[in-house]
């Protein structure tokens, strides 16, 4: 048997086995599922710039019983999006000068976390799209977990802009199983979160002082999950897609370079992992479509084009609407493992107009957990 033909039936057996994970996972939060939160809730937004998709976020939020407070912090946009904030109802907080060593969205969320009032704190994007019921359903499961990361479904414009979309998230599948689906005894290394959508008690993440931990990094979500995880705390990834919805981007183009920022997660990988998730995904996902598009599949090649299918049909639920590019994006997974390989080799050192330099992108050793104090 050939080398290649070994190593890719190995790939196809790891994948299988992080697909099986997904039998295991809970069901996606659902409305009505949890009463008032019996405690003060807060829920802080980081924002630079966000003044043409605030509003859709912001609205729901204000209008939801659940939500004590709402607070914006501007990070120091150039638009009016701290005018609109006020203008709807929510707190605005000015962000601070950044600091040297940040990274801005970890700075504003240190600084959005100081300031809330409420003991449960959720935190949001700009882009997402509460729906009612999200954040009671969020609360609740803080009673057995300590982190919650909520999965939203995304909403794209064009069948293009969701080929390549769905062909990227694949490639998250493929590396770390389906949402929530961990497991028992699965290495807090291959831990994988959403910032787009977090829960926890303020209290003890001040205790913790998490964002300013993986205040350099890049890929801060999974920096923050991984982090906590290792000092004890109970972390959780659920779908919430009936009740959170995202419009992330604005064109393919759009999506091929946001998610070429943060896709390789170069800062929060070790080099050996790094080396494995290129091989799953080229093995498994790009080298059967250019063995097909070349007419020399081999048997293993058609299976692992089938079971792609198969994902196609799972990953519906992750849209709020699908389109022919969901059905073609395994057409895309040659495209999108040339993505994932920039992304590792010569990473993104800017967003949103700020240059972060090369510690932003090189793995660390995990930061020293914090001396025990009181809650501030």
């Amino acid at each position: 048997m050939r080398p290649l033909t070994v190593l890719q039936a190995a790939a196809a057996a790891v994948v299988a086995a992080r697909l099986a994970r997904g039998r295991r996972r809970r069901a996606p939060l659902g409305p009505g599922e949890a009463g008032p939160p019996p405690e003060r809730v807060s829920v802080v937004i980081p924002a630079r710039d966000e003044e043409s998709r605030l509003e859709g976020c912001l609205a729901p939020l204000l209008a939801d019983p659940a939500v004590d407070e709402v607070i914006v912090v501007d990070d120091e946009s150039r638009d009016g999006t701290a005018r609109l904030a006020k203008r709807l109802g929510a707190t605005v907080v000015s962000g601070a000068p950044l600091p040297d060593g940040w990274v801005g969205k970890q700075w504003a969320l240190h600084q959005g976390v100081q300031a809330a009032t409420g003991s449960i704190v959720f935190l949001l994007d700009a882009d997402m799209r509460p729906k009612a019921g999200l954040c009671a359903a969020l609360a609740a499961l803080l009673d057995a977990h300590d982190l919650v990361s909520a999965g939203p479904r995304f909403i794209c414009d064009n069948a293009l802009e969701q080929a390549l979309h769905a062909s990227l998230l694949a490639t998250l599948v493929y590396r770390f199983g389906p949402i929530g689906s961990t497991g028992r005894g699965a290495s807090v290394e291959r831990l994988l979160v959403t910032g787009q959508c977090m829960a926890f008690r303020r209290a003890r993440m001040l205790e913790a002082d998490g964002f300013a931990r993986v205040r350099r990094h890049l890929t801060d979500d999974v920096a923050l999950g991984r982090l906590l995880a290792r000092d004890g705390w109970r972390v959780a990834f659920v779908d919430a897609g009936p009740l959170l919805e995202v419009d992330m981007h604005t064109s393919a183009a759009d999506v091929w370079h946001a998610w070429g920022r943060s896709i390789a997660m170069r800062d929060v990988t070790p080099a050996a992992h790094m080396a494995g998730d290129l091989a799953v995904v080229w093995l498994t996902a790009a080298l059967p479509v250019l063995r097909l598009a070349a007419g020399r599949p081999t048997p293993l090649d058609l299976a692992l084009l089938a079971q792609r299918l198969l994902l196609v049909t799972a990953l519906r639920g992750s849209y709020a609407r699908a389109s022919p590019g969901l059905v073609a994006s395994p057409f895309l997974d040659v495209a999108t493992a040339v993505r994932l390989t920039w992304s590792a080799l010569l990473p993104t050192r800017t967003w949103r107009g700020r240059d972060y330099g090369g510690a932003a992108v090189r793995p660390a050793a995990p930061p020293a957990r914090p001396a025990r104090t009181a809650a501030r």
